[in-house]
C-alpha cells in the first residue's frame, strides 16, 4: 500500500478529484448505455415479430418499450454531454495535443445522438398516425444510429489503446494525421465487437429481468411471457458469442498491449509456464497473497501452450506500468468479468435445453430467480470491463505516449472536489427521477391493463387503445364524454398509455 501512497505524493494534486470525478460520470454513464445502444435492436424485433402474427401483446409491448427508450435516450444525452465536456475540461493535456487525432470519434457520436433522438421522435409519433409498415420501416435505421454512436466512442477509446496514424515532430506533438488508421486501431475491431455484444447480452438479460421478477410474482399470462422471452433469446444467443468475443479480446491484449495483459493477470515477471490466479492480490515486491492458484494456465489460455511466454510487470520501468494496487483492481475487475460471463453462459444453456426438450420456457422459480438477477450481474460486469480497460492502461492516457499526469486540468484541486460534490447530488437526482419515471409508468399501465380486462372506465369506454391495435385513426369521444383526467382529448389519452 506504501507504493500507491508513494504514487499519489509525487503526482499533480488535481489527479484524484479529476479522476475520481470521471470515474463516476462515467460509471453512471454505462448503466445507460446497453439500453440505448440495444433497446431499439429489441424493440423492433418484438414490433417485426408482432406485425407478422398480428399479435396485439408483442405491438403493446413495442410501444411501451419505446416509451422507456425516449426516457433512457433523454437521460443519457444529459449523462453523455457531461462526460464530452469533462474531456475538456479535466483532460485539457490531451484534448489539446492529441484532439486532432482521435477527436474524429467524438464528432461521430454526436453526429449519431442527434439522428437517434430525431428517429426516436419520429417513432413515438408514429403510433397510431402511421400505417403500419410505413412506421416500422421509418423505425428501422435506430439500431443502426445507436451502433454508430458505439463506433465513435470505441473509436477514440482503442485509439487511446493503440495510437495509431499519426507522426510526432521534433517538439512531440503529432502531425501527418491519417483519419483512417487512427479510426481503425489494432484494437477497435475487437474492442468494439466485444462492447456491441455485451451491451445486447446486458439489455437483454435487464429487460427480461423485470418479467421475470412478474412471473415470480405470479404473473404468468402472455404479456409477461412475451416481455420475458424476447430480450431473453436475444441476451441467450449473444452470450456463448461474447464469451468467445471476450476470451478473442483478452488475448489481443497479450499481443498488442503485453503490459495491461501482466496487469490483468498479475504477472510479475516474464516467463513461460505461468500460473493462472483467480483473484488474489499482488503486492509491491511482486509477491502475490490469497486466490486460487492453477499452473501453467495462464500461458494455456494466453498462446494455447505452456511454453508461451507471458510478458511481466517488470519489462519495463516502474513509472511506465500499473502499480501493485492498480494491477490488483485490474485483475479483480477482469476476473469478476470472467465469472459473471461463465454464468451466464450456464443460464443461457440452460434456457436453450429446457426449449430444445420441451419447446417451452422453463417453469423452475429457480430459473427465473437466475434470470432476474442476470440483469444486474451483467451491469457489473460491463463495469468490471471498463475497469479493466481503463485502470490496466496507467499510467498512460495515450498508451505509451502520454502520461495521465501530463493531461489533467491545472484547476485547483479544491475546486475540482467541489465539482465532483455537485455533480454527486446532480446525478443522483438525475437517477432517481429516472427510476421515479419509470415506476410511474409501470403503475400506469398496470392500472390501464386492469380496466381493460374490467371492461370499464374512460379508456375502455371511449377508446381502448390497445384493445385492437395501436395502428389506425383514434375512435372519436362520444358525445358528452369528458376527456381523460390528465389530457385535452382522446389523443392525449392514448398517448398517456404507450
Amino acid at each position: 500500500m506504501h507504493t500507491t501512497l508513494q504514487v499519489l505524493a509525487d503526482a499533480p494534486a488535481q489527479m484524484l478529484p479529476a479522476r475520481s470525478l470521471m470515474a463516476f460520470t462515467l460509471a453512471s454513464h454505462i448503466i445507460l448505455v446497453p439500453l440505448g445502444v440495444a433497446l431499439p435492436l429489441i424493440t423492433l424485433i418484438l414490433h417485426g415479430y408482432g406485425l407478422r402474427r398480428g399479435d396485439r401483446t408483442a405491438l403493446l409491448l413495442a410501444r411501451r418499450w419505446s416509451a422507456v427508450m425516449a426516457v433512457q435516450f433523454a437521460i443519457g444525452v444529459v449523462t453523455g454531454t457531461v462526460l464530452s465536456f469533462e474531456f475538456g475540461l479535466l483532460w485539457p493535456g490531451l484534448m489539446g495535443r492529441w484532439g486532432d487525432v482521435f477527436g474524429i470519434g467524438f464528432g461521430v457520436e454526436a453526429w449519431a445522438f442527434f439522428l437517434e433522438a430525431v428517429l426516436i421522435a419520429i417513432y413515438l409519433y408514429g403510433w397510431r398516425r402511421l400505417p403500419a409498415r410505413t412506421h416500422f420501416v421509418l423505425a428501422l435505421p435506430l439500431p443502426a444510429t445507436a451502433l454508430l454512436g458505439a463506433f465513435g466512442i470505441l473509436a477514440a477509446n482503442s485509439w487511446m489503446n493503440t495510437p495509431r496514424g499519426f507522426s510526432l515532430d521534433s517538439a512531440g506533438n503529432p502531425v501527418d494525421v491519417n483519419i483512417w488508421k487512427a479510426i481503425f486501431t489494432p484494437m477497435f475491431g475487437p474492442q468494439y465487437w466485444h462492447f456491441v455484444v455485451a451491451m445486447l447480452v446486458t439489455a437483454g438479460y435487464v429487460v427480461a429481468g423485470v418479467y421475470a421478477m412478474g412471473w415470480l410474482r405470479g404473473r404468468r399470462d402472455r404479456y409477461h411471457r412475451l416481455g420475458f422471452a424476447i430480450p431473453f433469446t436475444v441476451a441467450a444467443v449473444c452470450t456463448p458469442v461474447q464469451f468467445m468475443l471476450g476470451d478473442s479480446i483478452a488475448r489481443q491484449v497479450f499481443h498488442k498491449q503485453p503490459v495491461k495483459f501482466a496487469a490483468m493477470e498479475i504477472v510479475w515477471k516474464t516467463d513461460t509456464h505461468m500460473p493462472e490466479y483467480l483473484f488474489g492480490r499482488l503486492h509491491p515486491d511482486g509477491s502475490i497473497s490469497g486466490g486460487i492458484k492453477i499452473p501453467q494456465l495462464d500461458s494455456i489460455l494466453a498462446g494455447f501452450s505452456p511454453d508461451t511466454r507471458v510478458t511481466g510487470l517488470t519489462s519495463v520501468p516502474a513509472d511506465q506500468r500499473p502499480n501493485a494496487t492498480q494491477a490488483t483492481i485490474a485483475h479483480w475487475a477482469f476476473d469478476i468479468m470472467v465469472v459473471i460471463g461463465s454464468l451466464l453462459v450456464v443460464l443461457a444453456l440452460w434456457y436453450a435445453l429446457i426449449w430444445w426438450r420441451r419447446r417451452r420456457l422453463p417453469a423452475s422459480p429457480w430459473f427465473y430467480r437466475c434470470a432476474a438477477v442476470a440483469g444486474v450481474a451483467s451491469v457489473v460486469a460491463v463495469e468490471c470491463g471498463w475497469i479493466t480497460t481503463e485502470v490496466g492502461r496507467q499510467p498512460w492516457i495515450v498508451y505509451e505516449n502520454m502520461r495521465v499526469a501530463e493531461a489533467v486540468t491545472s484547476t485547483r484541486s479544491s475546486t475540482l472536489w467541489t465539482m465532483f460534490g455537485l455533480v454527486v447530488v446532480v446525478y443522483v437526482f438525475i437517477f432517481g427521477s429516472f427510476l421515479a419515471i419509470l415506476l410511474r409508468m409501470r403503475t400506469r399501465w398496470r392500472l390501464a391493463d386492469e380496466e381493460d380486462k374490467a371492461g370499464t372506465g374512460a379508456r375502455a369506454t371511449t377508446e381502448a387503445p390497445e384493445t385492437d391495435t395501436p395502428y389506425g385513426p383514434r375512435p372519436p369521444v362520444p358525445s358528452g364524454a369528458a376527456p381523460p383526467s390528465g389530457g385535452d382529448g382522446p389523443s392525449s389519452s392514448a398517448e398517456g398509455r404507450p
